[in-house]
């Protein structure tokens, strides 16, 4: 188990509309367990509702540029990963890494990253991590159980999709990034993990069974791109 586990965990686990506690219980619990199995992890964490409460603050006082939105959401992600490097304290290494770039030589098998700069998302960073620490996968935790076709929630003929090729899901996505844009797995992460030849899982980070049993090399619910 010597290859790290890169996981983007979307904000919105971690903050739907306030911090979800009993979440982050259970997720500690999984992440511990499976250090104790040998396993090593890169967390990126997302900005979840404070993000967009911040942003639309922004917007509705003044016009925003695009620039200071993206910051705004830099900022959440770094205070969530914080958070969660503060409830894993005695696994991760002791400073929040921003920067993917930096030479980074761990101690600890859990490292927990954040935002770092205008122009994508945590997606793009959690991609460039996998790259960094030659990952081949990266496990991208939000709250849907799989890409669909179209938004489910608007449309009722929405179908679920175990497996799809980049070219395609980027069909899906687009190839302009937004700040607060909520799609699977964003663009411009998107066409580099194409380019560098990675897998990205999709599933429902709440559903932590589910993961386990990805972990595990056992059937799973979710959608792979690659």
């Amino acid at each position: 188990m010597n290859e790290y586990v890169v996981i983007s965990l979307g904000g919105s686990l971690v903050v739907p509309e306030e911090i979800d506690i009993p979440f982050l219980k259970k997720f500690h619990s999984l992440v511990v367990s499976q250090v104790r199995k040998g396993r090593k992890f890169i967390i990126i964490v997302g900005g979840g509702k404070t993000c967009r409460k911040y942003q639309n603050a922004a917007k509705e006082i003044t016009k925003a540029k695009q620039e200071d939105l993206d910051w705004i959401g830099i900022h959440t992600t770094r205070l969530n990963a914080h958070l969660l490097r503060t409830i894993l304290r005695n696994i991760s290494h002791p400073v929040v890494i921003r920067n993917y770039k930096e030479k980074t030589h761990p101690k600890k098998p859990v490292i927990i990253a954040a935002g770092w700069k205008p122009g994508h998302s945590t997606d793009y960073d959690a991609t460039m991590w996998a790259k960094s620490f030659k990952a081949k996968t990266i496990l991208n935790l939000s709250n849907i159980d799989y890409v669909y076709t179209s938004d489910p929630k608007k449309y009722s003929s929405a179908k679920p999709i175990k497996k799809i090729p980049w070219k395609d899901f980027r069909k899906l996505v687009g190839n302009k990034w937004d700040p607060g844009l909520n799609v699977p797995f964003d663009p411009i992460a998107s066409r580099e993990a194409q380019k560098s030849g990675l897998k990205v899982v999709i599933m429902n980070g709440r559903d932590l069974a589910n993961l386990e049993n990805f972990l595990g090399g056992r059937h799973f619910k979710g959608t792979i791109i690659e």
